[in-house]
């Protein structure tokens, strides 16, 4: 279990509380698995789009956070969808994706600012609770980063070229989102040219040459990538 800083400790350690706090929702993903001409982010859940119940947690943590959804070219205009979906007004900017994650995560970065908190979060989790937000957060400005992670629980084996060998699982864990980082940490790694090396953001800061700090996840915190996956997080708000 990652034990997490308190606010006593970070005044403690005099770090500077930052306080322009940013979301950066990557929505790039297409439907093709869910078999729907809709994005699988844009699907409905509970009567609600499925990218609506992060984008609400996250306000009720942070009213003035700013949130910048990144979306596919062909795809921007979605964006009004989400922004129908709640009663009041949200103060949301849509960004063109990239090529890949890394890229779009860079153009979403253009729109935030360098001194503050930036979560990176994947639109299609929306199960996300506001004790993960916050603890995200506190850690990020204590450490530099939080990157919430869950124990692998199934038995793993890898292939070694002759056959397949058993790995202790204890050694391993499961990425989730939101991946936290201080701004001027995460802005500069982006400034990197793109390595196919890069699977997520804390690969990036890794290797701009900044140490990433684990948090513990959330086991609900899953990510929609087929129907059955959308019927598990309708019955988990059903239920919530």
């Amino acid at each position: 279990m990652f034990i997490l800083p308190s606010f006593a400790d970070i005044y403690k350690h005099n770090y500077h509380i930052l306080t322009a706090t940013s979301l950066i929702l990557v929505a790039g993903g297409k439907g093709l698995r869910m078999g729907s001409a809709v994005p699988k982010q844009f699907l409905p859940l509970a009567g609600k789009p499925v990218l609506y119940y992060p984008v609400k947690k996250f306000i009720e943590v942070f009213p003035d956070i700013k949130i910048v959804l990144v979306l596919p070219l062909e795809h921007l205009s979605y964006g009004n969808i989400l922004l129908q979906a709640f009663e009041n007004p949200i103060d949301l900017t849509v960004v063109a994706g990239g090529e890949t994650r890394f890229h779009s995560v860079q153009n979403g970065l253009h729109a935030t600012e360098n001194d503050g908190v930036i979560f990176i979060h994947d639109a299609v989790r929306p199960l996300i609770s506001n004790e993960l937000i916050t603890n995200c957060y506190n850690q990020a400005i204590a450490m530099g980063s939080a990157i919430p992670t869950i124990a692998v629980t199934d038995s793993i084996r890898q292939w070694n070229g002759q056959k397949y060998a058993a790995i202790n699982r204890d050694h391993l864990r499961t990425i989730q989102t939101p991946q936290t980082f201080r701004s001027n940490i995460i802005h500069q790694a982006f400034q990197q040219d793109y390595n196919e090396r890069f699977t997520d953001e804390a690969t990036v800061v890794e290797m701009s040459g900044k140490e990433v700090h684990l948090i513990d996840g959330l086991k609900e915190n899953i990510k929609i990538t087929t129907p059955e996956d959308l019927i598990i997080a309708e019955t988990w708000i059903q239920q919530h």
